[in-house]
């Protein structure tokens, strides 16, 4: 139960207040030193302490006296928090000792008058800045509570986040992830990369259809037991139909995702391409580069039950880069218009990035997202996931070297 909150204080307005007095005398003289003031207000009284509690408390302020037939020194202020923690407080007592004014501001009151000390205005401004008070920690109390959920979000969104495993020291894995929720850092976006023992690396990007924390979860949850049956040694076609059941299961609405899979061979001279209704990666050269076939396109996870998904061999000459992406990044428009920018015009602009700038791992993703923000003249909206894996047969490699000395 908490009080009213006003915008602010206007001399117009009316003060609302409680107070808490079982002596007639004193409660008099509270009214006396209010009515002695020009500032409109409205006075409730009781005089037990239960009384107050039998119901929600609306009043700007409450006047309370330590000394209750049912609530003796801060055990009344005590059980008043607990029951209205929104409610201003001011005590208002005979007792002139200092001890007890601090001991009452620390467990909650905004201010402490003696009886005999106050007069009508000192009244008024401790309960008007006594309300304010409370105002202020209660708005600090909610920026705080924000501070620690965003970060406790933002700690478990980061750890989720995957952590490539590579050891090949002639692989480079750029990725660059961009939340299309304000404010969040995971999307249904999702990408990760592995390196087996054999050499073998898996490869793979996916989004999960939708926006929202719902979307989010369901991604991690695919890229995890993604990552789990890759390691476990579960051949390309087996890995997609199960992580289509764990998103069957996992769901908690008809959501599908699409998924593009690769596998690249000990050797880095060919790499198996698996799609799961997802475009197709972009494979780039030192001179050149293409859009890989998607001719073996197949249905997305979760639309069919009981779905095979056909692989695709792709040659790989030296030097090689494989860019995977998700639709965040090429579905913004171009221009004013309402074209979208494409997977294809996507796929120049990198060409041309890498042409004319010469840049490539993050740097080259920077530029892309910073190209196609400019053409869609502002952020772009959906979730962007991108992931580059490049090879450098001539990388210096530590260990290599030290095992033939």
């Amino acid at each position: 139960m908490t009080a009213a909150l006003d915008s602010s204080w206007d001399p117009r307005t009316r003060l609302r207040v409680l107070l808490i007095e079982d002596d007639d005398g004193d409660a008099l003289l509270v009214e006396e030193m209010l009515a002695d003031t020009a500032v409109p207000y409205s006075l409730e009284r009781v005089e037990t302490l239960k009384a107050a509690l039998s119901g929600p408390l609306t009043a700007d302020c409450v006047v309370l006296d330590l000394q209750l037939p049912d609530a003796m020194g801060l055990s009344g202020l005590t059980k008043l928090g607990q029951h209205a923690p929104g409610v201003a407080v001011v005590v208002l007592t005979g007792q002139h000792d200092q001890a007890t004014g601090v001991a009452a501001v620390a467990a909650g009151a905004q201010d402490y008058l003696v009886k005999d000390q106050v007069d009508g205005p000192l009244l008024v401004k401790a309960l008007r800045f006594a309300r304010e008070r409370k105002r202020a920690e209660q708005v600090e109390q909610q920026f705080l509570q924000q501070q620690l959920l965003a970060r406790e979000n933002a700690r478990l969104e980061r750890g989720l986040l995957p952590s490539p495993l590579l050891r090949d020291r002639h692989l480079d894995l750029a990725a660059r992830y961009r939340p299309g929720r304000n404010g969040s850092l995971l999307g249904g976006d999702f990408y990760d990369a592995i390196e087996l023992a054999d050499g073998t690396v898996h490869m793979m990007i996916g989004d999960v259809c939708g926006h929202g924390p719902d979307e989010a979860a369901l991604g991690v949850a695919l890229r995890i037991a993604w990552r789990s049956l890759v390691m476990a040694g579960l051949p390309m076609p087996d890995v997609l139909s199960m992580v289509e059941r764990v998103l069957v299961h996992e769901r908690i609405e008809p959501l599908f995702a699409t998924v593009c899979m690769v596998v690249v061979a000990p050797d880095r001279r060919s790499l198996r391409l698996s799609l799961a209704g997802h475009l197709p990666p972009l494979l780039l050269t030192p001179g050149d580069g293409h859009l890989l076939s998607g001719e073996r396109l197949g249905v997305p996870l979760g639309v069919v039950e009981g779905a095979k998904w056909d692989s695709l061999e792709v040659p790989l000459e030296p030097g090689w880069s494989l860019l995977l992406y998700t639709d965040g990044v090429f579905e913004g428009r171009v221009g004013a218009g309402s074209e979208r920018l494409g997977h294809e015009r996507m796929a120049a602009l990198v060409l041309d990035i890498q042409h004319t700038t010469g840049l490539h791992g993050r740097a080259l993703l920077d530029e892309l997202i910073a190209r196609a923000e400019r053409l869609n003249s502002g952020p772009l909206d959906d979730d962007v996931a991108l992931a580059l894996l490049s090879h450098d047969p001539e990388a210096h490699d530590p260990e290599a070297e030290a095992d033939e000395r």
